[in-house]
């Protein structure tokens, strides 16, 4: 069905068990469903082990020691068993919604991207599949969206982004140009109306620096620059299409008109510098 796969923060602190509700939440979506955790991070390969997922280790860094992206795609690539492919960052939890909404793209067109918001939530102890419903119905309620421009999950087509630029993850931009480059070349279908994706809310305490330094710092401008600058950072709103509660996929017409995605873009933009 799909491969999902994420390039873990440290083990450790509170970062640890969300990210373990995360994968359990991703191993717990169907049998067929492949799960790599990639990196060396600390504990990575333990929390693998008891997860009873696939582990990558050794994957290429920046001279900061930050996780690459394009090494993690590419060796996501030499083990993934299914074409359709799902980048996710390791504090997301999908629930039952996700795969029909996956199949729906999927039946749509033969290369896409889909994505996503998501809503902030604290969850208390493990995530437990089978309260999936509850939470869902918690994160409608009391979850608050994360907003266009923060893209928490990439499921796609087989060889969409190739070549992918050396970003590092983590750090701001990579993941608007990913929805550039598949715009490009093949539909990007918004899924925010089908699939409630629930961000276990964190600080940013496993970055030095902080979130300024995971947004605006050294690496995150460099990532920029590999991106080929602002007018590549696109967002959510750039989408082609929609996929509503319904399941049906329809034309997004403001990104065919644009004018309303750009003028979001333009204020981003002005934010971010």
């Amino acid at each position: 069905m799909i491969t999902v796969f994420s390039i873990p923060k440290p083990f450790v602190d509170e970062i640890g068990p969300i990210q373990r509700n995360a994968v359990r939440s991703w191993a717990a979506l169907d049998p067929d469903v492949q799960v790599i955790l990639v990196g060396d991070e600390d504990g990575t390969a333990e929390a693998a082990r008891e997860l009873g997922v696939e582990h990558l280790p050794e994957v290429l860094q920046s001279e900061q020691g930050t996780p690459r992206l394009d090494d993690a795609f590419a060796r996501v690539e030499g083990s993934a068993r299914h074409q359709l492919r799902c980048f996710v960052n390791c504090d997301i939890v999908l629930l039952d919604d996700f795969l029909p909404a996956v199949r729906q793209a999927a039946s749509f067109a033969p290369t896409f991207l889909m994505v996503g918001q998501s809503r902030n939530l604290v969850l208390s102890g493990d995530f437990d599949p089978a309260q999936g419903d509850a939470l869902r119905i918690r994160a409608l309620h009391e979850g608050r969206s994360r907003g266009a421009t923060a893209i928490d999950y990439f499921v796609f087509t087989a060889g969409l982004f190739d070549p992918v630029p050396p970003f590092v993850v983590g750090r701001a931009r990579f993941d608007n140009w990913l929805v550039w480059r598949a715009r490009q070349r093949g539909v990007v279908i918004d899924a925010s109306a089908a699939v409630v994706a629930v961000h276990e809310q964190h600080d940013y305490a496993h970055v030095e620096g902080g979130l300024d330094e995971a947004h605006f710092g050294v690496e995150a401008e460099r990532n920029l620059e590999l991106a080929g600058g602002k007018d590549r950072l696109f967002t959510i709103y750039d989408a082609s299409h929609r996929l509503s509660a319904d399941g049906r996929v329809r034309r997004h017409l403001g990104a065919v008109g644009r004018t309303r995605e750009n003028a979001r873009k333009i204020a981003w933009k002005l934010a971010s510098r």
